[in-house]
């Protein structure tokens, strides 16, 4: 068995897919976008050599970092199975939907000027089209019940603690009359966090695929950043200034609803005007509030109490563009939750340009800020960025609460490959910059001497 690794290697954080080649069969674990900047999004090209010989794809979990090149496949004609859980099919479409959408706006504003210039236009990566193509070859999956995906290669689904619906997948394969376990972690969360149960580790394998975006530290605890988030929000309402949170729409935007309904229910702030601005982000917290079986007994008993609606009388989702627009009058304090999470597109980039410059605005980032967006340049210190070809100053406070991370630690991360250590596999990292996936790889081996690799994008791993 070979697997090649044809993305989030060689120190990059996105675009995660892995070829698993048998003597039988040719299996796609995931199929992710490239994210941050022009250089990195460049990669983003059909994966023609692949698609052609494809027999099965299973995917981890629906963000786009591991599912935004799956449309690309069903533009080459790919045909057969895309397997993964209930939630993550609904999520998946939901993020391709928004993606799609995106792509053919840009395209055509880009393609007037093209015209205008004389130049040809070009085509969007991929059109909306493509996406309800691959919607459609997907299959469903439970959790922990071993399924026969191609010719000798069953595939197990394991809560991943990520985000609704990921999973860490074992791949059993019968090979010349030997059995391989190969296990892929997808993105692992962290334990003890709300609404999602933690994750659930496998005990046995002979290559396991890890994670390490955060592989050199822990985040801060949860509780304390709660504490801060909320000291934060209540010095920001004190001051009159807007508190922005670039917020992923699926799982960061639930979480930070959650916490303000707690925030208002233990009468921690006075309730304020708060806004969710982001069509996704609504629809993702429909689909949350529709798979309640995969929240954990904390969030159940606390919803249980009383419905979250209740808390959040002052919450406004926001759809329209002119709703987005109307939020530049509010007077006084409000908190804004708008895409996207890297503040790399979307509707936040419009609330940066009327309130970066403002000394009273809080800006708080929630989530990782991959190389070469503007949410690293925030948080690096720039003081000043570019919004829509504008020079705008960084007049705001920006602070990062890392203990929202959706992502394990370095003590989580240790946690889940020790459950499996036991069998003695050889340990693969992907999906982390160099100095996290160095400082993982010198912790695995001191703790439980096992073999790392730190491969590159194109390295082929043989089993």
């Amino acid at each position: 068995m070979k697997i090649t690794v044809i993305g989030a290697a060689g120190g990059e954080v996105t675009g995660s897919a892995y070829v698993v080649q048998t003597s039988k069969a040719r299996v796609l674990v995931d199929c992710g976008l490239f994210q941050g900047g022009k250089r990195v999004e460049a990669k983003n090209r059909p994966p023609a050599k692949v698609q052609s010989k494809l027999d099965a794809v299973v995917i981890t979990h629906g963000h786009l970092d591991h599912t935004g090149r799956l449309p690309l496949l069903a533009k080459l004609g790919y045909q057969r199975p895309v397997f993964a859980t209930k939630a993550t099919h609904g999520m998946t479409g939901l993020i391709l939907r928004d993606c799609a959408r995106i792509q053919e706006q840009d395209a055509e504003r880009y393609n007037r000027r093209r015209l205008r210039a004389g130049e040809k236009p070009q085509e969007p990566l991929f059109t909306s089209g493509d996406v309800e193509t691959i919607l459609g070859a997907f299959k469903i999956v439970p959790y922990q019940k071993p399924i026969s995906i191609a010719p000798g290669v069953k595939a197990c689904f394991a809560e991943a603690g990520h985000m609704l619906g990921s999973a860490s997948i074992q791949l059993i394969v019968d090979e010349d009359g030997r059995q391989k376990k190969v296990v892929f972690s997808g993105d692992l969360g962290p334990r003890s966090v709300p609404i999602l149960r933690d994750f659930e580790p496998f005990h046995a394998a002979d290559a396991v695929f890890v994670e390490s975006t955060y592989g050199d530290h822990d985040h801060r605890s949860f509780q304390e950043t709660v504490e801060e988030f909320a000291d934060l929000v209540g010095m920001a309402v004190a001051q009159g200034g807007k508190i922005l949170i670039p917020t992923f729409a699926v799982g960061r935007a639930q979480l930070l609803i959650a916490l303000l309904s707690w925030m208002f229910r233990r009468k921690k702030v006075k309730p304020f005007p708060v806004f969710l601005d982001s069509p996704m982000a609504i629809e993702a917290t429909k689909l949350y509030a529709k798979h309640r079986e995969l929240f954990d007994d904390q969030m159940l008993k606390y919803i249980q109490e009383k419905p979250l609606r209740e808390d959040l009388q002052t919450l406004k989702a926001c759809v329209s563009p002119d709703q987005s627009k109307a939020i530049n009058f509010c007077e006084g304090s409000c908190l804004v939750m708008a895409g996207a999470g890297m503040c790399n597109a979307g509707r936040i980039l419009h609330h940066f340009k009327q309130n970066l410059w403002k000394p009273e605005t809080f800006v708080l980032m929630v989530g990782y800020q991959a190389r070469g967006t503007l949410g690293r340049l925030l948080v690096d210190g720039a003081t000043d960025v570019n919004i829509f070809g504008e020079k705008v100053a960084v007049k705001a406070t920006i602070r990062t609460l890392g203990g929202f991370s959706a992502h394990a630690g370095q003590t989580d991360l240790l946690n889940w490959v020790g459950a499996i250590a036991a069998s003695k596999p050889m340990v693969i990292l992907t999906h982390g910059e160099d100095r996290q996936r160095n400082a993982l790889a010198q912790c695995i081996k001191k703790q439980y001497r096992l073999k790392t690799l730190l491969p590159m994008q194109g390295d082929t791993i043989e089993i």
